[in-house]
């Protein structure tokens, strides 16, 4: 639990920092009052916004600014996954207090040798990575093509910047844990297979045919894979 905590510390540092950086202006705007905890039950009704409206202040309790969530190792080989690995979000959705303040959290839990979270990318935030357990191959791929990739060993931290397909997969005989921060109150995630093989409706075969240089075969057999969003 120590080390836990020590790690929940260096991530909350990596929050901070990314705070303090200019990059954040590209990030969630800022917020105009000491706190706006979600309201998630005024959703129910017309109202909408960029975010989440706010609740009563009298309403708010510490509860809103707690999470437990990434305290405990997710079962990577649950359900038949595929990927060997697991991500839980401490994001808006499950913590409200996040709401305006433009960070998050997420821990990845990773099977060993292997266990991949597969290329993906967060459209409104940059992420910066801590290893806290094992380690990981990461990478992400530029806009003119070049794959900037590394090991990252226990201790270690990379950053994937803002809108970049990027992935990690364990590399070593143990389970691998990572703590990432995120410079957004809810980053997005935009998987690549699921993007163009699960999306409801479906993207045409023959786009994805001729983007991927291939028959609409051999598309609709990987499409078979991907349950529709």
């Amino acid at each position: 639990m120590a080390k836990l905590c020590a790690v929940l510390l260096a991530a909350c540092a990596a929050l901070l920092a990314l705070a303090a950086a200019p990059l954040t202006l590209a990030g969630d705007p800022d917020m105009l009052q000491d706190l706006c905890v979600a309201d998630y039950i005024s959703l129910q009704g017309p109202l909408r916004v960029n975010g989440y409206p706010c609740k009563p202040a009298e309403n708010v309790t510490a509860e809103d600014f707690f999470y437990a969530g990434l305290a405990s190792a997710a079962d990577v080989y649950g359900g038949g996954n595929p990927m060997g690995s697991v991500v839980t979000a401490a994001d808006v959705e499950r913590l409200p207090g996040l709401n305006t303040l433009g960070v998050s959290m997420s821990r990845v839990d990773y099977a060993p040798w292997g266990g991949t979270n597969p290329p993906h990318s967060h459209p409104r935030a940059t992420e910066i990575l801590f290893v806290a357990e094992g380690t990981l191959q990461v990478g992400f791929v530029t806009t003119s093509g070049r794959h900037i990739t590394r090991g990252v060993p226990k201790g270690g931290v990379f950053v994937f910047p803002r809108g970049m397909m990027h992935y990690e997969r364990s590399v070593g005989e143990a389970p691998a844990v990572a703590i990432s921060a995120f410079d957004s109150q809810l980053p997005g995630t935009q998987r690549l297979g699921e993007a163009m093989f699960g999306a409801a409706p479906a993207v045409p075969t023959d786009v994805l045919a001729r983007a991927l240089q291939t028959d609409g075969g051999v598309v609709e057999s990987i499409r078979s894979r991907f349950q529709p969003k």
